[in-house]
């Protein structure tokens, strides 16, 4: 099946079609190459009128009651719901995922449309107990214009985590997908317009250039899911302009396999978390703490379920492993592996660059990795996992902490007492024992030093989008009403 050609549009201040005076880029499908789509962008002068647009139409869906806000967010995931298969398939020609873990992206982003529409209006304030004539309450309000700027492994589920959140709580948004997925930003953008009034979302498309300039305008959050360096760049405009910067950026998630487990188990776990989305995913696993006692069993079952994985294209319904998002991607891949087998670290299957189309690269294991290492130092982005032995349980949990991230991290452990010091002991943001993905619905964890700041997903995103006001109301002259 083959996705078909898409010409983006953007939308700013209600206009379909305005803007894209910056020129044109285009997006091509990293399984064949092919072209997928054409993009405007837009300049630096447009993105201030949509800005200023954002602004004039502010107050109006300020004022809207949270029940009607909540209910435009149904009718959002109703059509999103009917246009599933679209929107998964485009996903797929950009970034080149498997079919299957798309549809599961966009089911996400459905469920998060839901979860908003149903916490936004049930949201109150505080009572303050003050003297027995006054009144004093502590009231939400939206913080305005939202800059939300997105990323591309995921881009439905997460566009919908901060747009959803966003809008719920009364902001209008500037919606600035990746440009390496604007194609599926455009689709989700006409559905969520399609139930709002005009100009409450308005779609900015193009390159770095473009998220730069929106984050230097006066808005007053700018909302960015993406690498730590682009993180760093927002946080340092925000801090100029007064902005409040919303971060969940990069991570290198370590996983420890302890003594006592079942190696094999602990390898799939493993391959589950190192290999998914090929390695494309916040959360990845990254680096690997085998205890010595099943390190050696571990890296054989790891190495045996890297070499089954069925590579192809994602719109094969075969594909377990499909492409990388480009092949400037690819390079920055394999550039990690080659400079750790260079410093002494161990090939045990992949690492090498495949012949033909498309930007593929192959799961690969290494062992005999060191802490120093850049390989798993650094966040790597792709099918690869690092595997240092370790002698301790102790001494894995402070190599898992020596890290310039803190997002998550993993334990497969069979010690409860183990397992209580991991998530008690790791400065990250999430701690999973016993499986590499899951956990009940509604988590909002903080990321940490390079991962960024602020709350992800679940209720306290909505708090991340409001402000307080404390309000304090007498009887004139201290009398009565």
């Amino acid at each position: 099946m083959r996705c078909r050609m898409y010409r983006v549009e953007q939308v700013i201040g209600g206009v379909w079609g305005a803007g894209g005076e910056g020129g044109e880029l285009t997006v091509h499908d990293p399984a064949d190459g092919s072209p997928v789509a054409t993009v405007p962008v837009a300049t630096a002068d447009e993105v201030a009128k949509a800005v200023e647009a954002a602004r004039g139409a502010a107050a109006e869906w300020t004022a809207t009651p949270p029940a009607e806000r909540a209910a435009a967010l149904h009718r959002a995931a109703d059509a999103l719901a009917s246009t599933a298969e679209e929107l998964a398939a485009a996903t797929t020609a950009e970034m080149g995922k498997p079919l299957g873990d798309a549809r599961g992206g966009v089911e996400a982003g459905i469920g998060t449309l839901r979860q908003y529409a149903e916490l936004g209006p049930v949201r109150g304030g505080r009572t303050l107990h003050g003297g027995a004539a006054a009144i004093d309450f502590m009231a939400p309000e939206p913080r305005g214009v939202v800059a939300a700027i997105t990323p591309w492994n995921d881009p439905v589920a997460v566009s919908c985590g901060l747009l959803g959140a966003a809008l719920v709580t009364g902001n209008v948004v500037l919606f600035k997908p990746s440009e390496r997925t604007p194609a599926t930003g455009w689709l989700l953008t006409k559905i969520l317009d399609s139930t709002l009034p005009a100009g409450v979302l308005s779609l900015l498309t193009g390159g770095a250039e473009v998220g730069a300039a929106l984050a230097a305008q006066e808005v007053d959050v700018v909302a960015h899911v993406g690498s730590t360096a682009t993180g760093r760049a927002i946080a340092a405009a925000c801090a100029r302009t007064g902005a409040k910067a919303l971060l969940e950026n990069g991570g290198s998630d370590p996983l420890i396999v302890d003594a006592g487990v079942d190696p094999v188990w602990a390898a799939t776990q493993a391959a589950i978390g190192a290999f998914a989305n090929a390695g494309q995913i916040c959360v990845a696993v990254e680096r690997i703490y085998a205890h010595r006692d099943v390190a050696e069993d571990f890296v054989d079952a790891l190495v045996e379920r890297a070499r089954a994985l069925r590579v192809g294209p994602g719109r094969d319904p075969g594909t377990e492993l499909g492409p990388l998002v480009d092949r400037r991607h690819r390079d920055h891949v394999h550039g990690q592996v080659t400079a750790a087998v260079a410093e002494g670290a161990t090939l045990r299957v992949g690492g090498t660059l495949p012949d033909g189309p498309g930007a593929f690269y192959p799961a690969t294991v290494l062992t005999d990795c060191r802490q120093e290492m850049t390989l798993v130092r650094e966040e790597t982005f792709g099918p690869v996992a690092a595997v240092v032995v370790v002698d301790s349980f102790s001494e894995a949990l402070k190599c898992a902490a020596d890290s310039p991230y803190g997002l998550a991290a993993t334990v497969l452990t069979p010690s409860m007492s183990h397992a209580q010091r991991a998530w008690r002991e790791l400065p990250v943001g999430t701690v999973k024992v016993n499986a590499v993905f899951g956990g009940a619905p509604g988590g909002a964890a903080q990321p940490r030093r390079g991962s960024g700041q602020g709350f992800g997903y679940g209720p306290e995103l909505l708090d991340e989008f409001s402000t307080v006001k404390t309000v304090h109301i007498e009887a004139p002259g201290g009398g009565h009403w």
